[in-house]
């Protein structure tokens, strides 16, 4: 089995700890496992150094600079391997069989650093190489860096390309959880989740795999999440499954707004609660809501518009602070899933080529990982050839 092994800053923050991880690998290595390394700046170094450049420094200047969280990691984790008997070698920018190559953008070249990865996996029977996270290298030789959160990326991509059976992030966490169980109770450990739900967490604040890192994630490709007390790199921790795509889908029956509008709705608390429910309780399915300053909008299938207005009428005549309800129909929507991981980006990818076409756009919906438009029927393929153009 060929294992990717990342081990988080947290998972490598003392000396106790480093032999922790060194034992881990040891461990895979004895049982006859091929193990790449990657890691990144013990603790909390790279913040650490970030806080002390108190000068105006350029983007080459400052790439070296916080390197040294990960350069020192790597010679730290190698020794500690050799002493255990495990042949090991600390790769960094520089180093002759550096694989992460990016170009004169910043952005990963990716050909190169495949070609790089293959020829790096190729000498795992004979030893662990220990790669600086978070870092790459360009075509003069020079320090870059990659997207926060890139020792992750560093990991997955090394699994992706050197044809890793999978890919172990080692941190401070026992993998995904129900919650955060610094705030709720009976939060328990989810066991496997997918790369959608687990890149739409991470987006929103669940730190425990980067984004970034997930879009190199292949349907072969095992990636787990284990505690670093765990102790062990091959069970354990919560799996994540599958492969995040880009795609775009257009629904293919029309759909219709129903909008209730009132007064200060933004400050009552429980309306959306009851109008969703009186909705949702005649078994009519909310294909999405959005709201405004004064209006709440539910988009249903055009077939139950009429019966979703009436059951708002019945509530806005009982409730002073509601006013009137309104549908428009023949509404059609695109979805797109992916794309750039900036969701700021994504939403201006999308949005951009409607607006120039000068095509209505009803709403507009944004997720984590998603974005949907809503545009008149009558415009939707249109509308669809626009938005994969520029995908």
């Amino acid at each position: 089995m060929r294992v990717v092994a990342k081990f988080g800053g947290t998972s490598l923050g003392s000396g106790d700890r480093i032999n922790r991880a060194a034992d881990s690998i040891a461990a895979a290595v004895q049982q006859g496992h091929e193990v790449a390394v990657v890691a990144s700046a013990m603790g909390n170094t790279t913040d650490e150094l970030l806080e002390e450049i108190n000068y105006d420094a350029d983007s080459a200047d400052r790439a070296e600079i916080v390197s040294m969280g990960e350069r020192t990691s790597v010679r730290m984790l190698k020794g500690a391997l050799a002493a255990r008997g495990i042949e090991a070698v600390f790769l960094e920018p520089g180093s002759e069989d550096w694989p992460i190559i990016t170009d004169e953008y910043g952005e990963v070249d990716v050909e190169e650093t495949q070609k790089r990865a293959h020829a790096l996996a190729g000498q795992l029977k004979d030893v662990v190489p220990v790669i600086t996270g978070f870092l790459a290298q360009d075509y003069q030789g020079n320090v870059t860096t990659l997207v926060r959160g890139g020792s992750d990326t560093s990991a997955v991509m090394m699994g992706d390309y050197m044809d890793a059976d999978e890919v172990v992030i080692v941190t401070d966490v026992e993998g995904v959880m129900t919650g955060d169980p610094r705030v709720v109770e009976g939060a328990r450990n989810v066991g496997k989740i997918s790369v959608d739900e687990l890149r739409s967490l991470s987006f929103r604040g669940a730190e425990v795999v980067a984004p970034s890192a997930l879009s190199y994630k292949s349907e072969d490709l095992g990636v787990r999440v284990v505690h670093y007390q765990h102790g062990d790199l091959l069970s354990g921790g919560t799996s994540i499954e599958g492969e995040f795509q880009n795609l775009i889908d257009l629904q293919e029956q029309p759909i219709a707004c129903v909008t209730v509008a009132g007064r200060a709705i933004r400050n009552s608390p429980g309306i959306l609660a009851d109008l969703s429910g009186a909705i949702a309780d005649e078994d009519i399915n909310i294909e999405a809501n959005s709201s405004g300053m004064d209006s709440l909008t539910f988009y249903v299938d055009e077939d139950d518009a009429e019966e979703a207005e009436a059951l708002l009428h019945a509530r806005i005549v009982d409730d002073e602070t509601l006013s009137s309800v309104t549908v428009e129909d023949e509404i059609a929507v695109i979805r797109v899933t992916g794309g750039d991981p900036s969701q700021s980006a994504l939403a201006h990818q999308v949005v951009a080529p409607l607006a120039d076409a000068h095509i209505h756009l009803y709403d507009v919906i944004t997720s984590a990982t998603s974005v949907s438009v809503f545009v008149p029927w009558e415009d939707r393929e249109q509308a669809l050839s626009l938005v994969q153009d520029v995908f």
